[in-house]
């Protein structure tokens, strides 16, 4: 396998340059005198920014883009052998790199990195423990799935002790990682594109846990079922928190298992929540947060367990986690039109659905509007009833179509399909298959005091966009 020396720079190229994480590796290595460039389907901001700091980035993926003097080409997981560029990259013999084997290469140029996994709550764990590690000054650099306010962007260029980012198991891209601290904050069904079961997921987490070293630390969610199967072998210390979602997980008990548990918590008008922090070794320690949902204190103990482990100091944490008002896209409050308040959120998974209408019901509102956009047609078929039993928290739900990503309608499943089990269950449900569709709609039925959330990780967010154009 090509190696990337961060003291040698070369001629690299990007295939899919404008993706978030790619986006960010691209400006890492443009920081470190890298000659970079790229190509994307279309425009972005991302690629904006990029071009902006004097990368070369070709619009639609062509064998041309590919010159001689490229020394090595990153790819992301959706560039698939017929791609134009991959085939003209094979045929002049130019070393490729997949997005997650450049990340554990220069992980490797970190004193101290911090990979974040599970099916979800990534963006929000790495979100806050960036917010502590710059709230304590410690510089670290940061690659997030999503854009951070605080830094505006998805990337952040630092020293060389701190290297903080998500770790995806699509494709096992984060079994080519190299932490000395490897969070687990949940394992679920998702990405069944590729895994073939749950089984085949657990086994992926679990090598992904065997990869911290003797000397380092996993922490990981004592929620997850058999948790006893992922920590199996490992040579490192192991923490564990207590991944609540809900007030029923709290009245459970199960907390009192885990490290790190909360006591106390309470929520206030917009559903943020404040708890006490009981862990060994330490007094109890009272903390809020500022984003809502009974979920946040789950990922906010995964983070209080990594900032102790790095010995960050109480009122920093405390301060980080207090200012720390969320990622893009995880609901964000968008603005208000005659009263409604339109929110966005990336859920495209039914836990993460759960946990995004449950924080919905301790904000303020009228009803609930959920108008969601299923992400890809393998996750709508094999986990279509999970999305109709979680959707049912809202108190009217509008379907958007399917989007496709990187897949191909089979006509096997649509979003009327949904809209139709979510009717048969008693619900208000309504199919639309155009946004402008769905715009009008809302325009004409939402009333003042409601709230909209539009919900999923493709193009969704648009409608609410046009919805406060009005």
């Amino acid at each position: 396998m090509y190696q990337i020396d961060l003291k040698n720079p070369i001629s690299i190229y990007f295939v899919g340059i404008g993706g978030v994480s790619m986006s960010g590796l691209a400006e890492i290595l443009s920081d470190a005198g890298f000659r970079v460039s790229g190509s994307d389907r279309a425009p972005s901001e991302l690629c904006t920014k990029l071009e902006g700091m004097g990368i070369k980035i070709y619009y639609g993926q062509k064998a041309e883009n590919v010159t001689d003097d490229i020394d090595c080409a990153v790819l992301t997981a959706a560039i698939r052998p017929d791609n134009p560029e991959y085939m003209a990259l094979t045929e002049k013999g130019i070393p490729m790199l997949t997005r997650g084997q450049l990340l554990g290469q220069l992980m490797k140029n970190y004193e101290l990195p911090i990979a974040i996994s599970g099916t979800h709550g990534k963006t929000t764990t790495t979100s806050m423990i960036s917010e502590i590690l710059l709230e304590g000054a410690k510089d670290p650099t940061l690659s997030i799935g999503g854009i951070y306010p605080r830094i505006r962007s998805n990337t952040r260029v630092g020293g060389r002790k701190y290297f903080v980012l998500e770790a995806c198991e699509y494709t096992n891209s984060f079994l080519s990682f190299f932490p000395k601290i490897s969070l687990i904050l949940n394992v679920e069904e998702d990405h069944l594109d590729f895994f073939k079961d749950l089984a085949d997921i657990r086994h992926s987490f679990h090598e992904f846990a065997l990869l911290t070293p003797a000397d380092g630390c996993v922490i990981i969610n004592s929620e997850i079922e058999n948790l006893s199967e992922l920590t199996e072998g490992l040579s490192c210390p192991v923490i564990t928190y207590f991944g609540c979602r809900t007030t029923e997980d709290l009245a459970s008990g199960r907390g009192a298992k885990a490290d790190y548990a909360p006591k106390d918590v309470t929520l206030d008008e917009n559903g943020f929540a404040s708890f006490t922090v009981t862990c060994p070794g330490k007094a109890d320690r009272r903390f809020s947060l500022h984003v809502p949902g009974i979920h946040n204190v789950g990922n906010a103990l995964a983070a209080i367990a990594t900032a102790d482990l790095l010995d960050m100091p109480e009122e920093t944490i405390r301060s980080a986690l207090l200012s720390y008002g969320g990622t893009d896209r995880r609901f964000e409050h968008k603005g208000s039109f005659q009263g409604v308040t339109v929110i966005d959120d990336y859920a495209h998974h039914p836990t993460e659905i759960r946990a995004t209408l449950t924080a919905a019901q301790s904000y303020p509102h009228r009803s609930v509007w959920c108008v969601f956009q299923p992400h890809t047609y393998t996750r709508a078929k094999l986990l279509r009833k999970e999305f109709v039993r979680e959707l049912s928290l809202a108190d009217k739900i509008v379907m958007a179509d399917i989007y496709a990503a990187r897949e191909i309608d089979d006509g096997t499943i649509s979003s009327a399909d949904l809209r139709d089990d979510l009717i048969a269950m008693g619900k208000e449900a309504y199919y639309f298959p155009s946004f402008d569709e769905i715009t009008k709609f809302l325009l004409k039925n939402c009333v003042n005091g409601d709230l909209l959330i539009t919900m999923g990780a493709g193009d969704i967010l648009t409608v609410g966009e046009s919805y406060l154009k009005q």
